[in-house]
């Protein structure tokens, strides 16, 4: 099959229209429109619908575009491979984590791993969602559970425990906690029930509702949680890495928390060898040893 029909063909399945795809590849109209016609007479398949608000794939189209996108990403992990050969860190490294880490911990930290790789550029994608990273939807991922995908290498980074937090503006208005029952005249705020959360989090906010909280606001991540505890709204569930960057806080009813949650970073196999993977993995785990002894030192674990 020639490679480059099917490659205009990639770009005219992405971009739904023949002159969009043209205008990517450098590429008249008639020029793509002819490459399409000659790979449908030698597949004897229709691979669009033709409507005049664009193209349509049909079901033999879906099924070749399938095929290109796997390819696309395959040529993509060999070329990652054939750049990262090199010893200098440069180029673009996709990382995915939860919204709430990516937020409250990793985006303040990097300061620190572009001064010392200014030529890296991060891609961070923050999203509940697990993305595909043998199918190289990202290039590394720190999720707050084990990978459960073939062909990754793992690694565990440290435990976060969800904990109670609240200013000392909305304690000192509403009164102190000494026990569950006091949540009673209090607001709870957590992450929405729906939401995609740790399940440990889930269980905390469970229980904590046998006490039946006075009022409750949810949001769907821990960013939007933390904002309401700053600005003295309530009690919120909170993952315990704020703790040192919000030293404000007030840790509250410590009894009360989650089960560990572990954190684990993990990328393709196919990457072990990656120079940017292995500066921002000895990055965040250096960032993670840093953390601990500042709070060691705090007397908070």
């Amino acid at each position: 099959m020639d490679w480059d029909k099917l490659r205009i063909f990639h770009a005219v399945a992405d971009a739904g229209s023949l002159t969009h795809a043209g205008d990517k590849l450098n590429l008249s109209q008639s020029a793509v429109s002819r490459q399409i016609r000659a790979l449908e007479e030698g597949l004897h398949a229709t691979l669009f619908h033709r409507h005049a608000r664009g193209l349509i794939l049909t079901e033999q189209g879906e099924l070749l575009f399938d095929a290109t996108t796997a390819m696309n990403k395959r040529l993509d992990a060999a070329s990652a491979r054939i750049r990262d050969s090199d010893d200098e860190v440069f180029g673009e490294l996709r990382v995915t984590t939860t919204f709430g880490f990516g937020t409250l911990w990793l985006v303040p930290r990097l300061p620190k791993l572009y001064e010392k790789y200014p030529d890296l550029k991060i891609d961070l994608m923050l999203e509940e969602r697990v993305l595909d990273l043998p199918m190289r939807e990202a290039d590394v991922a720190i999720r707050m559970k084990e990978p459960s995908q073939a062909d990754l290498i793992r690694k565990r980074l440290m435990t976060v425990r969800m904990q109670l937090y609240a200013s000392r503006t909305y304690l000192d208005r509403m009164g102190e906690l000494n026990r569950i029952e006091d949540m009673a005249a209090h607001r709870l705020i957590c992450q929405n029930p729906g939401s995609a959360q740790v399940g440990a989090g889930a269980v905390l906010v469970q229980h904590l509702m046998t006490s039946t909280p006075q009022s409750k606001l949810t949001v769907n991540n821990y960013f939007g949680v933390l904002q309401g505890v700053l600005n003295n709204l309530g009690i919120g569930v909170l993952p315990d890495y704020v703790t040192e960057d919000f030293p404000d806080l007030v840790h509250v009813l410590p009894e009360i928390e989650s089960a560990d949650v572990p954190v684990f970073l993990a990328y393709p196999e196919e990457l072990r060898q990656s120079k940017r993977i292995s500066a921002f993995r000895d990055f965040v785990q250096d960032e993670i040893i840093s953390h601990r002894k500042r709070l060691r030192a705090l007397g908070k674990i």
